[in-house]
């Protein structure tokens, strides 16, 4: 067993976890308009779904507005009702190729709404961290059982995966309690 290939796969499996959990906080609503916020909308146009934004372009013009200028025409409806039918409590105004979005103001409930799913995202996040470390643990223990590395190794080996799982744990945690902060700021 190659310990630094486990230990570098093990970093980047977690960096990656990080910027899953990075984009879902993006789809997020905060009390500011944000480009990312349309990420995850699908547009069912030319026989199958497509992600919004490769059918237009999404532009913050200011805080409370998003602007959606779609690229063909014959898109603007189905990107409009792709949009209102999103859940993100948004209602589209076309002025041609353009679609206008202000962003209404978080009432206290949605935000606390929100925040609750900023932490479910934030636990999957971690949950994903749970079974990559599973998953490299079981690998050191079985070099072990395959004789491969000294029960020395094994336990100098699972301190280092767990530095680096204490460390990207501390980064999720980080980073939901500034989403919290994002989304409760008035």
């Amino acid at each position: 067993m190659d310990y630094q290939t486990l230990k570098n796969e093990v970093e980047q499996k977690t960096a990656q976890t990080l910027e899953v959990l990075q984009n879902e906080f993006a789809g997020l609503r905060t009390g500011r308009a944000s480009v990312h916020l349309l990420d995850g909308v699908r547009v069912p146009v030319y026989g199958s779904d497509m992600p919004l934004n490769q059918l237009a372009t999404v532009s913050t013009p200011d805080n409370q507005t998003l602007n959606v200028t779609v690229w063909d025409m014959n898109n603007v409806g189905p990107v409009e009702k792709a949009i209102r039918d999103s859940g993100l409590g948004l209602n589209p105004m076309s002025a041609g190729a353009v679609i206008r979005l202000n962003m209404p103001p978080l009432t206290e409930e949605r935000r606390k709404e929100l925040t609750k799913v900023a932490g479910k995202y934030a636990e999957e996040a971690k949950i994903s961290m749970r079974n990559i470390r599973q998953d490299a643990m079981s690998k050191i223990k079985r070099a072990v059982t395959d004789k491969e590395i000294s029960e020395d190794d094994q336990r100098k080996f699972e301190d280092d995966i767990q530095k680096v799982f204490d460390a990207r744990g501390a980064e999720v945690d980080a980073m939901a309690k500034k989403k919290e902060a994002d989304i409760m700021a008035v």
